[in-house]
């Protein structure tokens, strides 16, 4: 192992750039090339992926802490993408009913287009006139 020099890890586009032109090494090579490691007593050099990673998420301005996690509420947040389950149910989850503030018992009309589904929200009021 060649010994390096040790150089101030890189941020933003510089290190976009160099990440790119490292296209044809693996992600610890390009890891340690962008000065994410640390040298141990002994010599060896120990590579700081985690600190790699989160430096290439702030370069592509990607947000990961949501708006609620900034205000120091835990907890997931909607996606707004939900999957098919296996015994063919669509599950909403939790986080939209609390953002809608819906309770048990709440009702919803279901329409169906083509490719879409509506969900319409019945009224108390409404639904106790029918």
């Amino acid at each position: 192992m060649t010994k390096r020099k040790k150089i101030e890890p890189l941020t933003g586009e510089a290190l976009l750039a160099k990440v790119k032109e490292l296209d044809h090494l693996g992600k610890e090579e390009k890891a340690k090339e962008c000065g994410y490691y640390t040298i141990t007593k002994n010599g060896v050099e120990r590579v700081n992926m985690m600190k790699f990673l989160n430096a290439l998420i702030d370069a592509n301005e990607i947000q990961l802490d949501s708006k609620q996690a900034a205000n120091g509420r835990g907890g997931r947040s909607a996606s707004y993408r939900i999957t098919v389950q296996s015994n063919g149910n669509l599950l909403i989850g939790s986080a939209y009913t609390k953002q809608m503030d819906l309770k048990p018992g709440d009702e919803f009309e279901i329409s169906l287009g083509r490719k879409h589904i509506r969900l319409k929200q019945i009224d108390r009021d409404e639904f106790d006139e029918e």
